[in-house]
């Protein structure tokens, strides 16, 4: 999970940020009532867009309910529950398995191993349900991985398979919207990836990682401006995808994360690099 497809809570009404936080909080439930605790851990922001989107879309019958969280038990927070905020939790489990798996084979990170091995058992199922979908993550991983050891700089590579993959996710099933979905997938796993990497830059380059905006820049003062021409490019085709699906319910947060959420993360990039470079020419 990249955690970038999140809303720009500042610029939302009162009412839209409780309805938010209440399939944030219905994800969560989700996740302990189909895979415990451990698929609970894996709660995304990513995962509650999938869940809010398609839920905007097919408008299934919903529960409203209420519920306690360990993390605030002082009180009760409300939840939605539908088919598609369940088929959202699969999406979370999946992802977060697929990329345990991936840390425990590139790095031998013990602590993935046994996170995957956990998970394995919800894994069985959502494959046996999801076939389509488990491939694309797959295919996804297997992408992303050999792209890396090949070691050039692609951007077009590596996120146009992050934008493969997001695009089977949001497809639950095949209809006419699917392929407006897809696209819409397509362009912001695109634009997710390039922001994570464009994020990561110094850092992989310190560590001898691939990254691959490398071959624009060294550090993301240098390729701040092509950076967010691309991405830019990403975001555009992402809504101009996103406003043609016929959607009146939540439209105004759906349009707060698509609009401003997945910036939010660049912006706050782009204000630290500009104080940091100031500071390093008045000394």
């Amino acid at each position: 999970m990249f955690g970038y497809i999140t809303v720009n809570r500042p610029e939302l009404k009162m009412k839209d940020d409780a309805l938010y936080r209440s399939f944030y909080c219905g994800l969560c439930r989700s996740l302990k009532k189909r895979y415990s605790l451990a698929g609970q851990a894996t709660l995304s922001y990513d995962m509650t867009f999938v869940g809010l989107l398609l839920s905007a879309l097919y408008e299934p019958p919903t529960e409203e309910g209420t519920t306690f969280c360990l993390l605030h038990p002082s009180e009760r927070h409300p939840i939605v529950k539908n088919d598609y905020i369940d088929y959202a939790a699969d999406m979370n489990l999946l992802l977060a398995y697929y990329n345990l798996l991936d840390d425990w084979q590139d790095e031998k990170k013990v602590s993935a191993k046994l996170g995957a091995d956990v998970l394995k058992r919800g894994i069985k199922r959502i494959t046996a349900a999801y076939p389509r979908q488990v491939k694309a993550v797959q295919d996804y991983i297997a992408a992303v991985s050999a792209i890396e050891k090949k070691g050039e700089p692609d951007l077009d590579g590596p996120a146009g398979a992050t934008g493969l993959m997001l695009g089977e996710l949001l497809v639950k099933e095949e209809d006419v919207w699917s392929e407006t979905l897809r696209q819409l997938g397509f362009f912001l796993g695109k634009f997710i990836y390039l922001m994570d990497a464009y994020e990561d830059l110094e850092k992989d380059i310190k560590k001898g990682s691939y990254n691959p905006w490398s071959g624009l820049g060294r550090t993301r003062v240098e390729i701040a401006d092509k950076a967010q021409e691309a991405l830019t490019m990403m975001a555009g085709e992402m809504c101009l995808a996103f406003e043609r699906l016929p959607i009146v319910t939540y439209e105004d947060i759906l349009r707060n994360i698509l609009y401003a959420g997945i910036w939010m993360k660049f912006d706050e990039i782009s204000l630290s690099d500009k104080a940091e470079r100031k500071e390093e020419n008045e000394t």
